[in-house]
């Protein structure tokens, strides 16, 4: 296998970028709420690159936690990558892809601080914000089109949680987390 020049510039960015929102995290990068931390297993691979450039022409930063080759890859290492990047303020919002969306929102999870929604149409979009104020979209690449993908990924990014009811139940959900975490 042969590695282009291009690929690996690619690499070496978020090799830095990620080092650096570790050292420098939530400071340095919560300043800008417009990163958003993408990843994808194989199988969303070409999704992936395709929201890359989308939300590239929305405006948005993308830091890509990868996978860069169609080669297999397991989907809970990408999910924590983005959840991770979430949690510690180094991106505003989070977006991971796999075959069908429901592993990588299980594994995102995890992630204190993390709010991870499956979400297949607009529907699922706008209440996971509105209701859940979910920091975290994961979508099935085997299950939606690129172009629905395309309106979900910005109704989301678009869509905030603004009603007082539904903050005091989110805030409900982060308690029951605090109740469980272990340090």
């Amino acid at each position: 296998m042969t590695i282009k020049d291009d690929d690996v510039q690619q690499l070496v960015r978020q090799v830095v970028s990620r080092v650096l929102a570790e050292k420098n995290a939530p400071a340095a990068l919560a300043a800008s709420p417009k990163v958003i931390a993408l990843g994808a297993d194989h199988g969303g691979l070409a999704m992936k690159q395709d929201l890359a450039a989308y939300l590239a022409e929305l405006g948005y930063a993308v830091n890509d936690c990868g996978t860069f080759t169609p080669d297999p890859v397991d989907y809970p290492d990408i999910a924590y990558a983005v959840a991770k990047l979430v949690s510690d303020g180094g991106a505003w919002r989070g977006i991971v892809i796999d075959g069908a969306g429901i592993g990588s929102a299980m594994a995102a999870n995890k992630v204190p601080g993390v709010r991870a929604a499956l979400c297949y149409d607009l529907s699922t979009a706008r209440n996971a914000r509105e209701h859940n104020d979910a920091n975290v979209l994961t979508l099935g690449a085997r299950l939606i089109g690129a172009g629905l993908a395309r309106d979900i990924v910005k109704l989301f990014l678009e869509t905030e949680c603004t009603e007082e009811r539904h903050k005091r139940r989110v805030a409900k959900i982060m308690e029951v987390e605090r109740r469980y975490l272990r340090k």
